[in-house]
């Protein structure tokens, strides 16, 4: 593909649901910039991350290679620039490489790629959730949820950070419009909302009927049977029993809404500098978030599942030679996005990447056949989960439990495991077969336990590590 380099910007959320846009049909969310963005490029509506947890799927951004491939399974091991990334490949041509904001790295000192990061959050503490590494075997005791310990109307340190960084990345792009480079720049820009804690400014929670909202779906109390690999994850770490009450259900649900429209406004303000600079026409725009959250569905919340709710993503592009009001169906996940910034910055694309360029992606025929996957190897598992999605199935593969497959054309909710029906036999062993041609299922499960359980003994053991790392969110740098 004959591409003009431009300019690379890059604004990732956390947390954020793929569908919870406006452009995507959300019946509460009112996202006007994000639909902007959209609809002045392509949306690619089969977004998928490579692991429903923040770590793992930026270390994977980072790198553009799955989370099997480069060892970086959980939240206590950050990406440390040990595997080159999109970031090193843009540096070695002499191209501005920054950040703003959370990158959620190993820490700031790491040659994670960046000529400068511009109030980062990385692991608290610079050794993370550690706690979350002892998993062979789970602990028996249960977790005690903090997620909830703050709800409600109001203003978190996390606001005040997106707010912070938002503000920084304009002053940015004002600073290359009056000094241009004379190469392509790339900017990252993370924020974190609508990741907890479920804190927003009353004004943005006005929006949000809350009366209108449903009840989250599939809950046990109503008689819902979770997957047995599930419930061993909720019986470890039951963030639903920490809300109680329908009411408490519905605040946070109304909360997480109003955060994406928090966000969306932050994103308006970076979006309104690059077109007030005159650097909109040579800037390529990526807009994405690392992976998804339950939303109380299943009686589940945060992410750490392979439930459509936590590995799909929003993502939009918008820019030079990038198709206009364009929607692709071709499922994409994070890690197409490192060959993405290196093609459009006119560079060769590293034969290590797995991905594959978005904007190619974007210009070609809707590919139903391409696999969307996804892994989970972090904190509450008692043993590895992958995910394949292929055409109409979505498919979930638990080492040492039966698996899950749905119908994702007449079942878009997966209210309905077809995996022990004797009439889709054959399509499940499509799928059984096309996870193992990509990987030894048991052998990553071992390999990743393996380095945990090393993790673990150098921080002291079992005991010890269960009592390293934040109770909550990584705590948010000085805004």
């Amino acid at each position: 593909m004959n591409l003009e380099p431009c300019n690379n910007l890059v604004i990732m959320t956390d947390e954020q649901d793929g569908l919870a846009m406006g452009c995507a049909g959300h019946p509460f969310v009112r996202s006007p910039h994000m639909d902007a963005l959209a609809a002045r490029g392509t949306r690619f509506a089969q977004a998928f991350t490579p692991s429903p947890i923040c770590v793992p799927a930026r270390a994977s951004f980072a790198t553009g290679r799955w989370v099997h491939q480069i060892g970086y399974w959980d939240n206590a091991i950050g990406y440390d620039g040990r595997v080159p990334g999109w970031g090193h490949a843009l540096q070695a041509a002499g191209q501005r490489v920054e950040s703003i904001g959370k990158l959620h790295y190993a820490n700031a000192q790491a040659p994670t790629g960046f000529d400068r990061q511009h109030d980062p959050l990385h692991l608290a503490g610079g050794v993370g959730q550690v706690w979350g590494s002892v998993r062979d075997p789970l602990p028996d005791e249960a977790r005690t949820s903090r997620l909830f310990q703050e709800l409600g109307p109001g203003r978190s340190r996390y606001n005040d950070y997106d707010v912070a960084s938002a503000t920084t990345a304009v002053q940015w792009l004002h600073e290359r419009a009056r000094h241009p480079d004379a190469q392509p720049w790339t900017l990252y820009v993370g924020l974190v909302a609508p990741h907890f804690p479920l804190v927003v400014p009353q004004r943005f929670l006005d929006h949000i009927d809350m009366a209108a909202l449903p009840a989250p779906r599939l809950h046990p109390m109503d008689g819902f049977e979770r997957h047995p690999w599930v419930q061993r994850h909720a019986a470890f770490y039951d963030c639903d029993a920490e809300l109680g009450t329908p009411e408490r259900r519905r605040l946070a649900l109304a909360c997480y809404y109003a955060l994406i429209e928090f966000i969306d406004e932050q994103l308006g303000r970076i979006l309104a500098a690059l077109a007030e600079t005159g650097l909109e026409a040579g800037t390529r725009v990526i807009f994405t978030s690392d992976h998804g959250d339950n939303q109380g569905a299943r009686g589940l919340w945060n992410k750490s599942t392979l439930y459509r709710e936590a590995v799909q993503v929003p993502l939009l592009m918008a820019g030079p030679q990038v198709p206009r009001g364009h929607l692709c169906q071709t499922a994409v996940n994070l890690i197409d996005i490192a060959p993405t910034l290196v093609q459009g910055a006119g560079l060769a694309i590293p034969a290590a990447f797995s991905g594959q360029s978005l904007l190619e992606l974007a210009h070609a025929p809707d590919d139903p056949q391409r696999m969307g996957f996804s892994e989970y190897h972090a904190v509450g598992s008692p043993a590895a989960a992958y995910l394949v999605c292929q055409g109409r199935w979505a498919y979930h593969h638990y080492v040492g439990f039966e698996p899950e497959l749905f119908d994702r054309v007449s079942d878009p909710l997966q209210e309905h495991n077809l995996a022990g029906e004797s009439a889709h036999r054959e399509v499940l062993s499509q799928m059984q077969s096309a996870l193992r041609r990509m990987l030894d299922p048991e052998g990553v499960d071992r390999q990743a336990k393996d380095d945990q359980n090393a993790l673990v003994a150098r921080m002291g053991g079992r005991e010890a590590a269960l009592r390293i790392g934040p109770q909550g969110a990584s705590p948010a740098p000085k805004a």
